[in-house]
């Protein structure tokens, strides 16, 4: 019997691009968001990153779930990642998503679009309680108002149909967008 590895080296590079040719991949997306002492959501996170083109753009936290992994770890790990160890996210024993976003690489099929892969992303509101820095990649980290934040999403400053996953989730914790 072989052993698995649950590292999350799983799969070369080459094995990715292959894989990302050939079948669905599963992904987590998180809106990180500030509450006040009632629960209501006071600010969002928003990541600056360089896309693969050279733009600059606006996302949220997200990345793929990991063979042998569990929805709430990889979130936990993909909010540590991008916002630091620091962060705090209070991530329930039992995370329910907003929605279910299906990313094709074909623009136009839904309103999420990735030109890699066709990809599938349960996306959820997590609230942060600590100290937030960027991380890898992000230039940037920005705390913005809820309607600034649908301001955002919807002039398009954001990449990769994350302006779309962010009027969701103000949608689903009551800001009208």
């Amino acid at each position: 019997m072989t052993e698995v590895d649950t590292t999350g080296a799983w799969l070369s590079r080459e094995d990715l691009d292959n894989a990302r040719d050939r079948l669905p991949i599963l992904y987590v997306h998180a809106i990180p968001v500030r509450v006040d002492d009632r629960g209501v959501v006071t600010h969002v996170g928003l990541l600056l990153r360089a896309d693969s083109d050279g733009g600059i753009g606006q996302e949220v936290v997200g990345g793929r779930v990991l063979y042998h992994e569990r929805i709430r770890d990889a979130l936990v790990r993909h909010v540590e990642s991008d916002l630091g160890p620091m962060a705090l996210p209070r991530i329930p024993l039992s995370p329910q998503p907003f929605t279910v976003a299906e990313f094709f690489p074909t623009p136009g099929v839904t309103p999420f679009h990735d030109p890699r892969q066709h990809a599938v992303s349960m996306a959820f509101v997590v609230a942060v309680t600590g100290d937030c820095r960027p991380q890898q990649d992000a230039l940037d980290l920005s705390w913005v108002t809820p309607e600034e934040a649908a301001s955002i999403a919807v002039r398009g400053e954001m990449s990769g149909s994350h302006g779309v996953l962010v009027r969701q989730a103000l949608a689903h914790v009551g800001f009208p967008v």
